[in-house]
This record gives structure tokens, sequence and C-alpha cells, in this order.
């Protein structure tokens, strides 16, 4: 009679295809994952090369525009020298007046070429968000919140104030006896380019 340990399976030779199958699933998720990692490290190393060109090219142009500003300004900056340099000479007060004058246009065309107008604000009416109001007077021969004198001209970009103008204001409602006061009319917004800015009451202090 035959005993039942002549029929067990050997050892280490199952059929079984589930089995099998494990070890190469694993295998292959292994490789897959690897690969993906192999991908996110390529991405993230040309992502860092970009930025950085990005960011080198970004500081040469930024040169490259400041040195064209400045051999724009160079023009205007010799002329400057030369209307000195004549005050010293037989040079009439008219010729040296014309001499600055013509400096002064050469430098206003400068800025046109470079996107900055300057405002127009005498006469209008005060506009809060390209105006500065350092102080208000009263004169009944103009409109009541116009501005009366512009202390320093404001410029813009577009229709973005480069820098608001600071004025004085006229304002009716005040006494006749009074004479030109500080007021607490807030500042126009400032851009971005600058901060810091002080506002209207601070300058009228000084």
């Amino acid at each position: 009679m035959k005993s039942h340990r002549d029929h067990a399976p050997p050892k280490g030779n199952s059929d079984d295809p589930v089995e099998s199958a494990v070890p190469s699933a694993r295998s292959a998720e292994a490789s897959e994952l690897a690969e993906v990692k192999d991908r996110l490290f390529r991405l993230a190393a040309d992502f860092e090369n970009f930025r950085k060109r990005t960011a080198q090219e970004t500081e040469r142009r930024a040169a490259a525009q400041k040195e064209l500003f400045i051999h724009d300004l160079l023009p205007a900056i010799d002329n400057l020298e030369r209307a000195l340099a004549s005050g010293n000479t037989s040079t009439s007060h008219e010729q040296l007046r014309q001499g600055v004058q013509m400096t002064f246009h050469q430098l206003q065309q400068l800025l046109r070429r470079h996107g900055i107008e300057p405002e127009e604000s005498l006469g209008q009416v005060f506009d809060p968000r390209r105006q500065e109001a350092l102080s208000t007077r009263r004169d009944p021969a103009r409109p009541d919140h116009t501005v009366l004198e512009v202390l320093q001209r404001g410029y813009r970009r577009g229709q973005e104030v480069f820098r608001p103008a600071k004025v004085i204001v006229n304002d009716l409602s005040q006494a006749a006896s009074d004479s030109a006061v500080p007021v607490n009319i807030a500042p126009a917004p400032q851009p971005n380019h600058q901060p810091g800015q002080k506002r209207a009451n601070d300058a009228s202090d000084h």
C-alpha cells in the first residue's frame, strides 16, 4: 500500500498563476516609480534653469534701458554745462535764459520718449487722485476747488500717475482775511515705484 506522502506536490514548484504574478507586478511598479521620479527631477532642474535664465534676461533688459536713458540724458547735460560756462563770458542774460530754456525742452522730449508726460494742473478742478493739496487760498475771481498754483509739476505714464502734482487749491468758504493755510486733504495715491511718499499734511509743515 502506497503512503499518501508519495502524492504530495514537490515544494517550490507551485503552478498558481496569482502567486507567480505578484513579484512581476511589484517589479513593474518599482520600475515605473523610478521613471516618474527621474522625470520629476529632470522637470525640476529644467524649471530652475528657466528661472535663472529669465532673471538674467530681466536684469540685462533693465541694464539696457538704464543705459539708453543715460545716453539720451547726456546731450541735455552737455547743454547745461555749456550754458553755465557761458555765464563767465560776455553772454547776455537773455542768451543764457534761452540756453536753459532749450535744455528744459530737451529734457521734456527725453521724458516723452520714455513714456512720461507732464500734467497740466493749473486752473483745473482739484483731483485728489492726481494732485496733492499742500494748502488752500481764497480767490473770488477763480472757481471754487480749482488749482490756483502748482508748486511742483505732476507727471503721468499713459493714464497712470507717475508723480502727483503739489498744488494750492481755491477755497471760497475760507474767510477773506485768511492767508493760505495747510489742508488735511489726503494725497494722491502714490505709484508703486515711490514708496514712503510723505503725506500732504507732513509736507505742508515745511
